[in-house]
């Protein structure tokens, strides 16, 4: 007689290992063990639980493993889910962490329908986000560099008495300083020589994003963005390749909640409290957003005063103008696909 519940299958993904563990509808979860990383360890699974129900639905962790275990199970047809590992619950109380452990957990959380997953971005979208991280982590290898020198010339007490620092007067000035010993004077030479390498590799990487962003679907609405004071191609490049496809939030406010930047509240009873920001998106891309909420347009200069002359803490005020712009380039995204659909 063949069996037509829904076999729950999740794994546990890890560099050198795959955990398992399954149930068959509102069964038992059942262990599987170390199953393997290699594709043909995969067939093995989803034929062993083919055999078990007549659907079979996969989920995992996001991770540093990324989206390989998905796209692979995908492709075979079936249904996976990956999931934020930030939102997956977990008791006060439990102080015991093992693979099996989550595998089971993830099982019967998704039996219970009470994940939230990621979006998967396809390959091309991937690979473009590919290239700007890296940019990003190039400018970050940059900035350390400098805070490096900065650091061994105030060890050495050699201070710069000009006002702005990595301008032309300050190159001129670390150009023309020579340290007495000659061991101090090959440590700084490589300080700076470190400094020149990270900023011809965040040139050298800015050209090729600048020339690979013209060929990449999202290329109209990175142009489209910029147009908002503040919103420059550093800025619009980096929040489009992390957020993706805008389309799948069905309003502002989603947006907003994914980026992290709506305030906490714990309520209970008669008493409500709205804290700090929950800070539960994506870091990076709400750190775009506040270093564009900086020079945003007039209205938004215009909200940043009205709050901070209510007594509003700075960098609070700063971060409600760049929740409001993230609500701006939501409405930008949206327009800009209805357009050529209205034109066809």
């Amino acid at each position: 007689m063949p069996n037509h519940s829904t076999v729950f299958v999740a794994l546990d993904v890890h560099q050198k290992s795959i955990v398992a563990a399954y149930a068959v509808g509102t069964g038992e979860v059942q262990d599987l063990g170390c199953i393997g990383t290699r594709q043909c360890d995969l067939d093995r699974l989803c034929e062993r639980m083919q055999s078990k129900g007549s659907a079979v639905r996969f989920v995992y962790e996001a991770g540093p493993c990324g989206y390989a275990v998905y796209r692979y199970l995908t492709a075979k047809g079936f249904d996976c889910t990956v999931c934020a590992p930030s939102k997956v619950a977990r008791q006060p109380g439990d102080r015991a962490k093992t693979d099996q452990r989550d595998a089971r957990k993830l099982v019967r959380a998704l039996r219970m329908n009470d994940l939230s997953a990621v979006h998967v971005p396809d390959t091309a979208d991937e690979a473009f986000r590919d290239l700007v991280r890296l940019w990003g982590a190039a400018r970050q290898d940059l900035a350390k560099a400098k805070q490096r020198l900065k650091s061994f010339l105030l060890f050495h007490d050699v201070r710069y008495v000009g006002k702005a620092n990595w301008g032309e007067a300050h190159r001129r000035w670390l150009a023309r300083f020579v340290f007495k010993e000659a061991n101090s004077q090959l440590a700084f030479q490589e300080h700076l020589r470190a400094i020149d390498d990270r900023l011809a590799q965040c040139e050298r990487l800015q050209a090729l994003l600048q020339e690979s962003a013209t060929r990449w679907r999202f290329y109209p609405l990175i142009r489209a963005i910029q147009a908002l004071r503040g919103v420059q191609f550093t800025v619009a490049v980096g929040l489009i390749a992390e957020i993706g496809e805008l389309a799948r939030f069905a309003s502002a406010p989603q947006l907003m909640a994914w980026l992290g930047m709506t305030p906490s509240e714990y309520s209970t009873g008669e008493r409500g409290r709205r804290g700090s920001i929950t800070k539960c998106g994506h870091a990076h891309a709400r750190r775009l957003l506040v270093e564009a909420a900086w020079d945003a347009q007039l209205r938004l200069c215009m909200r940043f005063r009205k709050l901070a002359a209510r007594g509003k803490p700075h960098n609070v005020a700063l971060v409600a103008v760049a929740r409001e712009l993230a609500g701006f380039i939501r409405d930008i995204a949206r327009l800009s696909t209805a357009a050529p659909n209205a034109q066809s």
